[in-house]
């Protein structure tokens, strides 16, 4: 009886043990995989030491460049340096972060929400960049795929940062199209435009919008002599136009997200 008895309590043990790695895969498994994908890249903005050297590299190279125009120019008075935000001058990781937390995938929605909270904070070395260039008399503008709705809000933030021309009049936001072309022609009209900065390299040209990976490739190529020169480009691996173009710039599901972007990787 007790050789039973003993026989199951060992059985109902085991399948106890046998039960709490399923129990414990159901809590900490994510709802949405798909929210997932992005972990590492928000961590490496958000705790890797070399994404910093890389903004402060960046913008160490920008001055170096500023430094190097000559004074009679500087003194026309009609020179610009034009530049992105988003990941180009402040950080918006937390928002990733956020949604990861919460298995959500980003949305108009979501980033309209942040965007109204004003809790951006500034790449390394983008604030002392942009305050030495205006000391030098060069004008900046924000040419930004936000929205027009989210210029106040913005602003806020500009404007705590410290920036320089944190006002409505140097703030090109998107109205009609995401391409920014038509707004650097806007600035092209009164200025003399001596820098591009972005993270995204429709910041730079429209030679670069829409384009698949390999003629993204052919055209950074052909544009090599440009950058560090008159285009200074931000790491981000978060988003954009590369991350449209591993989907060949087409809405699909998260599972066709998965095998696409499996049948990309290039081993060995």
């Amino acid at each position: 009886m007790k050789m039973k008895l003993c026989l199951r309590k060992s059985i109902c043990l085991l399948l106890l043990a046998a039960s709490i790695p399923n129990v414990m895969a159901q809590e900490v498994a994510p709802k949405n995989d798909e929210s997932q994908v992005k972990v590492y890249s928000i961590l490496w903005q958000q705790t890797a030491a070399e994404y910093r050297a890389l903004c402060y590299q960046a913008f160490n190279l920008a001055s170096l460049r500023i430094n190097d125009i000559p004074r009679r120019q500087l003194r026309k008075g009609n020179l610009a340096i034009v530049t992105d935000l988003d990941e180009t001058i402040l950080d918006n990781s937390y928002v990733g972060a956020q949604l990861i937390k919460e298995n959500k995938q980003m949305s108009g929605a979501e980033w309209d929400r942040w965007t109204a909270a004003s809790k951006a904070t500034a790449l390394p070395g983008a604030v002392e960049f942009l305050k030495e260039a205006a000391k030098k008399g060069i004008t900046i503008f924000y040419i930004s795929n936000r929205e027009t709705s989210a210029v106040q809000s913005t602003l806020i933030d500009l404007k705590r940062l410290g920036l320089p021309n944190a006002d409505e009049a140097h703030c090109l936001f998107k109205s009609t199209t995401s391409s920014k072309e038509v707004r650097r022609n806007v600035v092209e009209k009164d200025y003399k435009i001596v820098m591009l900065m972005g993270d995204n390299l429709t910041d730079f040209s429209t030679a670069f919008e829409k384009n698949s990976i390999q003629d993204r490739f052919d055209k950074t190529d052909l544009d090599r002599k440009q950058w560090g020169d008159k285009f200074i480009v931000l790491p981000n691996c978060n988003y954009g136009e590369w991350e449209n173009a591993l989907y060949d710039y087409q809405r699909k599901t998260d599972g066709e997200k998965a095998q696409m972007r499996l049948n990309l990787l290039k081993g060995y």
